[in-house]
């Protein structure tokens, strides 16, 4: 392999699919040690670099090349939209570093050690895809493509410095529009890259059809070109469509399992079906568009760069403001190349996406009978995919509660306590149980969990990916014109919310049947809708690899040390009063 790496400012691609890295700081080589059979919970981890990586291979740069010319870059309302700044803290730059995604993965390890190198190589098409397939072109085989051990985690590994990329410019902006984007055959991580073009004639794809070639030719080896599939959903497929195999009680493997399905969400929505001109792609959601038009590059001077009329912001923001924030909790740890200030930032449009673009509650008509008041909640998913969708440790849930003009609380469902735990949530005290969907709630015993739980193949609730059956439950919230009835298995609603007629595409509606009696004068009804990138019970079954796995073990300390966001975030909030006669 010729790896080279280098301290020379050089710039690579007129992009727009995956950001480049820094701020306008200088771009050095990074990396930290996170080989799992060296890592004790209590080791301090190498001190964070915050410059961002350089390093040029045949087929693929370091973000810092990219920052080189991506950074410094304003809109035309003087808002900084450089492309490194907003990327570097993401959880894309990010995840190779991910600590969860480190530790999940490590306890499969322990839980399979006979399908260590199937597990490795599976997650390292998406969390370290540059390092995975250079390794490929090199060898010729995925016999090297590992992670722990003398892996990529491992600083003395070659391909290291690629690995830590995680999922950066020049991987998202040379996958190849072939005739399988959008297909199955393109899922897992399975995106074409060219394999054989060498520099300077490597193509690195853009939205832009009028592009200025020489600089990036001459400095880095790549020949920007316009191809209208960096703008499309098709794109982000590839890694947001995951498929894993299901084992058996023997270890055989006997099927496998959509763990993550957005993009067949999403092609099954409103979102995608052509209809009514209202259709968005990942990218017009995740990816928003910057206040007018933008000079996408900071070199050469003059007019031989002219500003576009769009220019799409790369900050990739979803919901995981827990993780983002964990990250930044223990970046020298971890060894990232984002400052404090750049995660604040992620942090921040988290929030306000999950506060203002994800789903919404309201209280509707409450009717009374007798002592027995009814309260209609409604839950409205503003998403073009399933909420919560991705990764199955992700759960939202209403908090409803009923309390009398002196705050004495008459009936609760929902509350959570400091470490995360839902009271009363079936799964959370009982990890071989799950709580049911409800389209009714009469008992503070019951909560609307929306979610989706696992099962292996003796139709037992699991929590190990590849113990993964098919799903014993499946309610979470349906994007707008999605058909339940016509929704293959894939992207299917599993369990009562399947016979559930309120439970349709866009919302779902639940009746809380609440007892006041005793009870006269002004109500107040308060109900939250809840958000948590990683359930109670998803946790603490992972954890019980703790003393075999290092890597889980610092993700268990991790957890245990932080209080933000571990209860979850109210995404959306409703209050009415009413007066029981």
């Amino acid at each position: 392999m010729k790896l080279n790496i280098y301290f020379v400012i050089i710039c690579v691609g007129i992009l727009s699919g995956c950001g480049g890295s820094g701020g306008g700081s200088s771009a050095t080589t990074t990396s930290s040690d996170i080989n799992s059979s060296d890592i004790n919970s209590s080791d301090t981890m190498p001190v964070a670099s915050l410059d961002l990586i350089q390093f040029n291979s045949e087929h693929f740069a370091g973000s810092g090349d990219c920052a080189a010319c991506h950074s410094q870059l304003t809109d035309a309302g003087g808002n900084d939209v450089s492309i490194d700044s907003d990327w570097r803290s993401t959880m894309m730059a990010n995840a190779a570093r991910d600590p969860l995604w480190q530790a999940k993965m490590a306890s499969e390890t322990v839980r399979h050690p006979a399908l260590k190198g199937v597990i490795e190589e599976k997650c390292s098409h998406c969390h370290t895809p540059m390092a995975e397939r250079q390794s490929f072109f090199d060898t010729g085989s995925i016999d090297n493509t590992k992670l722990l051990d003398d892996g990529f985690f491992n600083p003395e590994n070659d391909y290291h410095e690629m690995a830590m990329e995680g999922v950066s410019c020049s991987l998202c902006h040379q996958i190849q529009d072939t005739a399988d984007l959008g297909t199955k055959d393109s899922f897992t991580g399975h995106f074409t890259i060219d394999e054989v073009t060498t520099k300077p004639s490597r193509l690195i794809y853009g939205p832009y059809m009028d592009v200025f070639t020489n600089l990036m030719r001459t400095e880095t080896g790549y020949t920007p070109t316009y191809s209208a599939h960096i703008e499309s959903s098709k794109l982000c497929a590839t890694c947001h469509m995951l498929y894993t195999p299901t084992i058996n009680d023997a270890g055989v493997e006997v099927g496998e399992i959509a763990e993550q399905a957005v993009y067949l969400e999403w092609e099954h929505s409103g979102f995608a079906d052509g209809l009514g001109g209202d259709d968005k792609s990942c990218q017009e959601c995740h990816m928003p568009l910057a206040d007018g038009e933008v000079r996408i590059s900071n070199r050469p001077n003059g007019d031989q760069i002219t500003a576009k009329p769009t220019f799409n912001k790369h900050h990739f923001v979803g919901g995981n403001a827990f993780m983002v924030n964990l990250i930044k909790e223990h970046a020298n740890e971890i060894g990232v190349t984002a400052e404090q200030s750049h995660f604040d930032e992620t942090i921040s449009r988290t929030i306000e996406q999950l506060q203002n673009d994800t789903a919404e509650l309201t209280i509707d008509t409450i009717v009374q009978t007798g002592n027995i008041i009814d309260i209609p909640v409604t839950i409205t998913n503003l998403t073009g995919h399933k909420f919560p969708t991705g990764f199955p440790s992700r759960r939202a849930w209403i908090h409803l509660r009923v309390s009398t003009a002196d705050g004495t609380v008459i009936f609760e469902s929902g509350a959570v306590n400091t470490e995360g735990k839902i009271n009363e949530c079936d799964a959370d005290d009982d990890l071989d149980s799950f709580e049911p969907h409800h389209d009714l709630i009469d008992s503070e015993t019951k909560v609307q969990v929306y979610e989706s739980i696992m099962e292996d193949v003796n139709a037992q609730p699991t929590y190990t990916l590849l113990r993964g059956a098919s799903y014993i439950k499946d309610n979470r919230l349906l994007p707008r014109g999605f058909d339940k009835t016509t929704a293959v298995d894939d992207i299917g609603v599993f369990g009562a919310a399947k016979v559930d007629s309120d439970f349709i595409g866009g919302s779902d509606e639940v009746t809380y049947k609440v007892d006041t009696a005793g009870y006269t004068g002004v109500l107040t009804i308060e109900a939250v809708l809840n958000y948590q990138t990683i359930s109670y019970a998803f946790y603490t079954d992972m954890i019980k690899d703790s003393d075999a796995e290092p890597l889980v073990k610092r993700f268990e300390d991790f957890y245990e040390d932080t209080d933000t966001y571990k209860s979850g975030i109210a995404i959306s909030t409703d209050s009415k009063p009413y007066t029981k006669l």
